[in-house]
């Protein structure tokens, strides 16, 4: 009976996520800071499991509200969190494996940790405090220099092509040169590594990038190798650049996948296997059943064990990219497209999929633990009931603890949902000037439009700018 009362204690552990549903509606009207309000009031929704994860999602939209050094200070905090859960307690683990993984405190992916420091550079970017964003490039090197020294297999996430590219834009910006073709050597190195499942090249900016950075270090061998490879690149020299302002456009656009429930039902009789197949399989039930109807189905069978997997339900973007027009004070104008640089979408395919193995394996023997314990409840409370009382209270008791058993299984469905499906970068190189700025995402409605936005430019400097389209 003791186990049947942890059964009981922990069926159905794990956040809420319905304040995503909110969120999104906040940032489709374009009102980020009732986003940001609306994470902060659902702290207690995310619970002390999500510690980290209501930390991520509120340092992205307080960005996005532009209350950037809020932001930083939350992040700070997420960063002190990744740190705090490489330990986890031996009472959590167990209480996982009798019930679900939403019982364990959320650690966050690795490409979720890379981007804690992504956002909170860009942070600091946009406010012109470029040595601070430097920081944050250099804990990007660190971070996926380590990464890359743990995770041997090349087919995996070990590296990120965006993460460096940004580093290598950050370190120019301030006029390292050395540092940003290094960045951009990475970058370029990593994006072909990753392109296979990343399904984005290598921007053609960065490819310009290498060219000049090499010729301005003089690097002669390097930047005969580049412009061989890459003949058709059309690049300005650093030189022709120094008297030049530079625009930074990032468009955060779409939304990360969210998870779901992936139920694997598994007969362990005849009469059973029949049962699921009328309730779940080739043969469609009169009438949609729930998870309670399913608990209770299977509990009074007591010959079905489940099985929870993640499955990641994609959310594409339909910007394919955006047009970046300066326009000066005569009415000259300078029209950019962006590139893509990152697709959050794959890389949330890429961490599932090197996971699910052992995912896949611990759920099953999590679900066959929690069926002997049921059957060992149902033994138990047979014997303890006595001879005239055992057949019905063993009965009640088995339904009970079976039909627990399936309803405390559950995939671990966290995420980082306030990420974005792709980032799209835009650079244009303009004379110091007064301009007005728009941002038009390609095949959108004129609404989303950043029209009539003023800038002063001065020479050498790296205006960086952010925006959010949900769709």
């Amino acid at each position: 009976m003791r186990v049947l009362a942890v059964l009981v204690s922990l069926t159905g552990c794990g956040p809420s996520v319905s304040h995503y549903l909110l969120i999104e509606q906040s940032l489709l009207a374009g009102d980020p800071q009732r986003a940001a309000t609306i994470v902060e009031q659902t702290e207690n929704e995310y619970g002390a499991k999500a510690r980290l994860l209501y930390e991520m999602d509120r340092g992205m939209v307080l960005q996005l509200a532009g209350r950037y050094q809020q932001s930083s200070a939350v992040f700070e905090k997420a960063e002190e969190e990744v740190e705090r859960l490489y330990t986890r307690s031996i009472r959590s683990e167990t209480a996982a494996f009798l019930t679900n993984d939403n019982a364990l405190p959320y650690e966050g992916d690795a490409y979720e940790h890379v981007m804690i420091n992504v956002v909170n550079a860009l942070n600091y970017a946009v406010q012109g405090e470029l040595q601070e964003a430097l920081v944050e490039a250099r804990r990007i090197d660190h971070r996926l220099n380590v990464l890359g020294d743990k995770v041997r297999d090349a087919t995996k996430y070990r590296t990120d092509g965006f993460a460096r590219y940004l580093t290598g834009i950050l370190y120019e910006a301030t006029g390292d040169l050395n540092n940003a073709f290094i960045a951009y050597r990475n970058a370029y190195d990593a994006y072909g590594v990753m392109r296979g499942w990343l399904k984005m090249p290598s921007p053609p900016s960065l490819r310009a990038d290498l060219l000049r950075t090499a010729e301005a270090l003089g690097l002669s061998t390097e930047f005969a190798e580049y412009r061989q490879a890459f003949p058709d690149v059309m690049w300005q020299s650093r030189s022709a650049q120094e008297e030049l302002a530079q625009v930074v456009m990032i468009s955060y656009n779409g939304r990360a996948p969210r998870k779901v429930d992936m139920f694997l039902d598994l007969p362990i009789s005849l009469d059973a296997a029949q049962l699921v197949l009328l309730n779940r399989g080739i043969f469609r039930s009169p009438y949609p059943r729930d998870r309670v109807a399913d608990s209770v189905l299977y509990g009074l069978s007591r010959h079905v064990v489940r099985v929870a997997l993640p499955q990641l339900i994609p959310l594409k973007t339909r910007v394919a990219f955006e047009n970046m027009t300066l326009t000066d004070s005569a009415g000259s104008s300078v029209t950019v497209r962006s590139e893509p640089v990152q697709n959050i979408t794959a890389l949330a395919e890429k961490s599932l999929s090197e996971r699910l193995p052992a995912i896949t394996t611990k759920a099953l023997a999590r679900a066959a633990t929690k069926f002997g314990l049921a059957e060992g409840a149902t033994i138990g409370a047979q014997h303890a009931a006595g001879r005239d009382a055992a057949p019905w209270v063993g009965l009640l008791v088995g339904i009970l603890a079976k039909g627990l058993a399936v309803a405390s299984e559950e995939a671990d469905k966290r995420s980082w949902q306030t990420l974005p499906d792709e980032i799209h970068v835009a650079r244009a190189w303009v004379p110091p000037g007064q301009y007005t700025m728009s941002i038009q995402p390609n095949g959108q409605l004129s609404a989303l439009d950043k029209a009539g936005h003023m800038v002063t430019l001065t020479a050498g400097q790296t205006l960086f700018v952010l925006q959010r389209v949900m769709q």
